[in-house]
């Protein structure tokens, strides 16, 4: 146990725990992204994956618990790297040099990553916790928020933010683990870029798309 606490205590361990948790939201969003694409195909179709989503019952309850720890581990880990970073250094530098591959992604995923944890408690608000009936399916739900100019605003915004977090995130996780060849680092922020954009237009197109089939 001594080990565990030795390890994670460092700030190579905490950055690998920000890798592993960061690695399971991707793979949460690509499942997310992939039940979520059936409502481009209409009503029934989301509906139909709504219910049989629901229908595996403790399944998703374990599932919810596990991304709650994730959660926690995720952004309680990220504060304190980010307040260590600038305890490390407590004067900005007079000259702001993009030196080491430093871009605009990376200089403000804490900040990034803020926007989108108070998106997600929207987001949980708005469709998580509001009760689905016959006559108000989830897919009503989805189609009557939407249909709100402001939330769509939002959404579309926080999207843009997910992908700007994800294109840095996903090449960082993989440097963080050590697999960070010259060959191959490339491929990977390239890929990480393709995996931005799929994740800010498959859910950002959402919003504009659901109220015209819902109306």
């Amino acid at each position: 146990m001594n080990w565990i606490i030795n390890t994670f205590g460092t700030s190579i361990g905490k950055k690998f725990l920000m890798a592993l948790s960061g690695a399971c939201f991707i793979g949460f969003l690509l499942g997310h992204l992939g039940g979520n694409i059936t409502l481009y195909f209409g009503k029934d179709t989301f509906n139909s994956y709504a219910e049989h989503l629901h229908a595996l019952g403790i399944l998703v309850t374990m599932a919810e618990i596990s991304l709650l720890s994730l959660l926690v581990i995720h952004v309680l880990t990220g504060i304190i790297l980010f307040f260590q970073n600038l305890a490390a250094r407590p004067q900005r530098y007079v000259a702001n040099k993009r030196a080491g591959g430093r871009t605009w992604a990376s200089a403000t995923m804490p900040y990034t990553g803020v926007l989108i944890l108070s998106f997600v408690l929207l987001h949980l608000i708005n469709f998580h916790f509001v009760k689905k009936t016959p006559d108000n399916t989830i897919f009503d739900i989805v189609s009557k928020t939407f249909a709100q100019p402001g939330y769509m605003v939002i959404y579309i915004i926080a999207m843009i933010v997910v992908a700007l977090h994800v294109s840095h995130g996903f090449w960082s996780l993989f440097q963080t683990l050590g697999a960070n060849h010259p060959k191959y680092m490339p491929i990977i922020t390239k890929v990480g870029i393709v995996l931005s954009l799929v994740f800010g237009i498959g859910f950002g197109l959402l919003p504009i798309y659901v109220p015209l089939i819902a109306s």
